[in-house]
């Protein structure tokens, strides 16, 4: 049977790749995909091609600074569901290797629990049996860890395999910035560098009691074993349980007036509680997302008592209007319901990636 490894499958430029296998003249092209595929309208970056980050083009990024920075790239607007049935051939691609286990972390990225001798020639075939089904590359990191496996997936891009285990870990990562971690943005490492700890090996080094005034009794201790790379070591294909869902919307014109924004927040609130009916569980806690203009975000939340009534939900919501600054025009606003968890579905600390 061989030993347990994990493989972190990451697709290469997904949704770029995705455009370019529908308009093959693209292929080699700054691409950029964002909103509605005009820089002139308010919308931020989904993906680039290659090509186009070559000039600076992230994800994130305001689609008109973009255009800017590659006047001469194709702007495409987002199609989702194209990317959904593109991503669920991939899925079933690695559902079908032999022996695999799949956690799907998102479109682009999944895990695969395998027991092998081999991993690197069993990531080789796994690479050639989704281009050979999808026409799309992937990138595959092996570890011993889900944290180490995903790490290991960015030295192995594009298209290729890096495998990263206890005992290159520190070799590797080691002089690198925290931030180069799985589950460490910008905010944590800042506090951490407030700490002295600005390096892998100084946060793999540090002790975790050190870092409970800061971080708290459960995410300090695991932020020191984030550091060594250490965590899960099965991939668990429990089927995943959202927390929460969410809605947003960017203004192509400021919200000024207070009847704006009650009416935005009830038209986000409507969406929001579709979702949240659609998976039968009451809501616990709600997030209000506000960027002011010109680009500064905050977000402004609070628990609520249970519940399941949309009178209560959207009554809740319009109270937490009333911590947004008077007199601030508003481009963006974003709403978001926490649920309550099934007693059986996966929770835990793996990192995972969110707008929120």
């Amino acid at each position: 049977m061989g030993e347990p490894w994990v493989l972190h499958v990451d697709l290469d430029q997904f949704i770029a790749a995705v455009e370019v296998l529908r308009r093959p003249e693209l292929a080699g092209k700054p691409l950029i995909v964002g909103g509605r595929g005009d820089p002139t309208e308010r919308a931020v970056v989904s993906t680039a091609s290659y090509e186009a980050r070559a000039y600076g083009v992230g994800s994130g990024m305001p689609l008109r600074i973009a255009a800017r920075k590659v006047p001469d790239a194709v702007i495409l607007p987002v199609d989702q569901d194209g990317y959904l049935e593109a991503s669920g051939k991939v899925m079933a691609v690695l559902r079908a290797q032999p022996d695999a286990t799949v956690q799907v972390l998102g479109w682009d990225e999944a895990f695969v629990g395998v027991r092998t001798g081999d991993p690197d020639s069993y990531a080789r075939q796994l690479q050639q049996a989704v281009l050979a089904e999808t026409r799309l590359h992937c990138s595959v990191g092996i570890g011993d860890t889900l944290v180490r496996a995903k790490v290991a997936t960015t030295f192995g891009k594009p298209a290729g395999i890096f495998r990263l285990t206890e005992d290159n870990w520190l070799e590797v990562m080691g002089s690198r910035p925290t931030i180069d971690l799985w589950g460490v943005g910008t905010k944590v490492s800042r506090r951490l560098a407030k700490l002295g700890i600005e390096t892998v090996a100084q946060l793999a080094a540090s002790n975790p009691d050190d870092l409970v005034p800061e971080f708290g009794p459960k995410m300090g201790p695991w932020y020191a074993q984030l550091g060594r790379g250490d965590g899960a070591r099965e991939v668990d294909d429990t089927p995943w349980v959202a927390r929460g869902h969410s809605r947003e919307t960017t203004f192509q014109q400021d919200l000024t007036g207070p009847g704006q924004v009650d009416a935005a927040i009830r038209e986000l609130a409507g969406h929001v509680l579709e979702d949240v009916a659609a998976e039968g569980r009451p809501v616990v806690g709600l997030t209000l997302k506000v960027r002011y203009a010109p680009f500064i975000t905050k977000t402004y939340a609070r628990k609520i008592p249970e519940t399941s009534d949309p009178a209560e939900v959207l009554a809740r919501a319009l109270d937490l209007v009333a911590k947004i600054e008077p007199d601030r025009p508003i481009r963006l606003l974003g709403l978001r319901a926490e649920m309550t968890m099934p007693g059986d579905s996966r929770q835990g600390h793996t990192p995972t990636r969110s707008g929120w």
